[in-house]
Parts: C-alpha cells; structure tokens; sequence
C-alpha cells in the first residue's frame, strides 16, 4: 500500500527534478529556485529557497554525504550548494554556454557530470570543482545521466534516442540506439544481480523515452572486461512519453512518471505493476525514492511535489537498521550483514563480505588489519568507513540513546558531537582537534574522500557552531 502523506506547493512553475539525502528532500522548478525541506516534518528549510539562476533550473542532485547540492540551468551553469546553510559554493560554466539539462555526482564524491543542450558533457572534480574532462555525444541534447555503482563508469542519453557508456577518462566505451523518439531518464540500481547465462555480476539499467516505452537492461562494468549492455525487457502501463525513472534503492521496485499524468510502481523481478498514483493533473516529470527509507517524491507540471509512503510490509534495505535495537548485532547472519552494507552505501563489499562468510559476530571482531590482510580490502578510505560504521554499531550496543544526535553534527572522523567544527579544503566539516591530529599524524589526504588536499587550511564553521548550540538549547528544555 502506498499513502500521500504530504504536499509540496511552493514552486510557482513547473518541477523539473526532486532529490533526496538522507536528512533532506531538494527540489527544482522551472521558476528559477531550488528548495530544501526536512525529511522529518517536510518542513521548508530557513535558508531556502535558493536562488541565483537566472532560468528555469533543469536538475538538482545531491553529493553521497548529502552536505552538497548541484543545481543546473537553461543558464548554462551547474551551481554547487552547501546543504548546511545554503551557501552558493561555486558557479560551473559549461564550456559552450548552452543549456545545462543534467548534473549527478559520482557515488564515491569524486565527480560531478553536466550535460548540455548542445550535446556537451563535461566531467569535474568535484573536490576542487575543477573542470577535469569534456566530451560530446554525436548528435541531439543530452539529457540523463546515471553513474555506475563504483563510479568508474557513467551513461548518459540524448534526445536522438541513444545511449552512451563512457570511462572516468571521458572516452566512449559503447553507444546504442535505445528509443526512436529519444531517451528522457535513465537510472542504474544500485544492487548486483546475478546472470546465470554469464554467471557474472550484473547491474541491472532501467531507460524511458518519447516513444511512451520503459526499457530494463543488464548492463556491467568492468577495468578489464569492459563494458557491456544487454536488453532485457520493455515495461507496459504507460499511454503516453515516459519523462522519469528511478529505482528504489533495494533495487526491488522502479518508479516512473509520464505525460499521462500518472505515476507506475513496479516491481523489477518480475516487471508487474505494484501501484498506480494518479493524483497529479498535468505531466510527471520528476520522481525518486529515498535512500533506505520508505518515501517516494514525484513532482508535477501542475507545480506539486507529492510525498508517498509505502506500507511497512514493503520490502526495503533498510528495514535492518530500523530494528537494530530489537535484534542483537552478533546474531545477524549473513544475509542480514549484506543488508547493513547496502544501507550504509558499501555495496562494492557486500560481494567480499559474502565470500568470507562474515556474520553478525565476524563483522564486530572485524579489525584494519583483517580488512587490509584477509579481506583484502586495498581502499585506505573504504577500511575506515567500514571500522567507523562498526564503530557506530558497538556504541548502539554499549550505550542506546534516546535522542539521535543529528548526522552533519558529528565530526567524521571521531564520529562525535564537534564543540569547533572547521572546513577542510575537501569542503567537509570536522571537529578542530581531530583534523589538526589527522594532518599531522596521517598522509596530508581527505578523511572522507582518501584524495589528497588541495590545501591545509581550516576554516571555522560558524554556521553549523551555532546550529549545534541552537540543537543543544533544544535538548536541555
């Protein structure tokens, strides 16, 4: 069962796009603002709505850590907001001026995507918010763009129907011609499957187009293998262009909305239709589901966003960390461990983690050294993200509180409450103290991105300072 919960009736033009974080919902319009709302109370944000392009905003998306938001324009710029105070950080030209109709970052930060009108995509750095490499599709605009779990990869589609896989490298690795009348969205899950024919892992890529069709593929990516992409089957229910897709972030159901003004849930394994939301009157143009939470937004030419929420029989992979408290950690089993890494966005280990057979009680003696040595884990940055998530389970364990502290107010590195919260050149926030022992004592890199840092300078936070007294006041009330 699916519920409207909530609505959203603050643009003044049509929604173009809606995002989530984890902690916020962003959306764009057509009337030239971005707005940011609480997932707690879909309360508007003091800060929003955003403005500063100077026409209608095509796209917005937000970075894995959810503390950066991209915004992009018929203006020919993709904007880069701070989420924690509304703070414009940078202005990102497209080389050619035109049109910017797509951004998505990269699922490990490393990257931020534009796509023009013209046909141009441009690769940045989205540490240094540099342009890194450009490109250009051969014919049409381009407009979709999703990123391969790992990053490495990312496909883009045009207007002319194609759709394009290239490198981190910006070389075109595969082209294909996917529908007649153009492609307007594309998504890639998140979660492998499995293909008995190749007996290889898989993604599975689901695209829509002008010609009213949905299209799932098996796509896969790999350094020495390649890329390859592989039609599975084409999803029915729509009488009119399909404008959006997404996946949940199980990888169990997919959304999509249409000029027939409704919106079709489905389900993937067996591609049967789940729900049908008719509630909007003019086309759907937007839709996307939470991550790890069970709440879907669609937006509207007819200026709404609708919030849903889905029964709590639902299957979702997030449902473990809601019941953490009810199930002791060293009693989850294996599958229950893959299901933790999907929710925490460690989805590359869950393959590994599989192979050695880790359980609820392996993952808690997990240590660096057994990452590095048995798991073989080489990443310096996953092996920290993982003992700091564990860490995070053995305090829930040790000492349950009854107020979440909120995340963005926890310095990443000591994963407590920052008293002198500074901004590092990567653009995250860290507690003085902390980072000062991490330049001194680490290799001079990114506690969060493993990249090295442009510069050592910190600067304090005064923003997110007062923000953490204003939430303290609250608790001792």
């Amino acid at each position: 069962m699916v519920t409207l919960i909530h609505t959203l009736a603050d643009h003044t033009n049509d929604v173009s796009c809606c995002a989530f974080s984890s902690s916020y919902l962003a959306t764009c319009s057509l009337d030239k603002t971005i707005r940011l709302y609480s997932l707690k109370d879909f309360t508007e944000l003091p800060y929003s709505p955003l403005k500063g392009h100077t026409y209608g905003v095509h796209c917005c998306c937000f970075s894995p850590s959810g503390h950066v938001l991209a915004s992009c324009s018929t203006d020919g710029t993709t904007m880069v907001w701070d989420t924690r105070d509304g703070q414009r950080l940078a202005v990102l030209e497209q080389p050619s001026g035109s049109p910017v109709r797509v951004c998505r970052f990269s699922p490990e930060s490393s990257y931020l995507v534009s796509g023009a009108a013209d046909g141009s995509v441009v690769l940045w750095n989205a540490q240094s918010l540099k342009l890194y490499r450009s490109g250009n599709i051969k014919d049409g605009s381009l407009v979709a763009c999703a990123f391969s779990p790992n990053g490495n990869f990312f496909v883009t589609g045009s207007s002319c129907g194609d759709l394009t896989v290239w490198d981190d490298k910006m070389r075109c690795l595969h082209n294909e011609k996917t529908h007649d009348l153009g492609v307007t969205c594309c998504d890639i899950s998140s979660q492998p499957i499995s293909d008995g024919e190749h007996g290889s892992r898989y993604f599975q890529m689901a695209s829509c187009g002008q010609d009213n069709q949905i299209k799932l593929w098996l796509i896969w990516f790999a350094d020495y293998l390649g890329v390859g992409l592989k039609y599975k089957c084409a999803l029915s229910g729509h009488s009119a262009p399909v404008l959006a897709c997404a996946f949940s972030y199980d990888g169990q159901m997919l959304v999509s909305g249409s000029v027939d003004k409704c919106v079709l849930i489905y389900e993937t394994s067996t591609g049967n239709i789940l729900h049908t939301l008719s509630q909007h009157t003019r086309y759907v143009t937007t839709c996307a589901f939470a991550p790890c939470i069970l709440l879907l937004a669609t937006g509207s030419m007819d200026k709404t966003v609708n919030i849903w929420q889905f029964d709590c029989k639902q299957p979702c992979s997030g449902n473990i960390i809601e019941n953490e408290s009810e199930m002791a950690v060293e009693n989850w089993s294996e599958e229950d461990v893959s299901t933790w890494l999907h929710a925490q966005g460690l989805t590359d280990l869950v393959e590994i983690f599989q192979m050695n057979n880790i359980d609820g009680k392996e993952l808690l003696d997990l240590t660096k050294e057994s990452l590095m040595n048995e798991l073989k884990i080489e990443s310096l940055g996953l092996r920290s993200k993982v003992l700091r998530k564990i860490e995070e389970l053995r305090m829930k364990m040790e000492k349950p509180v009854s107020v979440a502290i909120p995340d963005e107010f926890l310095c990443p590195i000591t994963r407590e409450l920052m008293k002198e919260p500074v901004i590092a050149a990567d653009g995250y926030s860290y507690e003085k103290a902390a980072m000062e022992n991490w330049l001194t004592t680490k290799r001079r890199s990114s506690p969060m991105t493993n990249l090295p840092l442009p510069s050592l300078l910190l600067t304090p936070n005064r923003t997110l300072k007062m923000a953490i007294s204003r939430w303290l006041e609250t608790q001792q009330k």
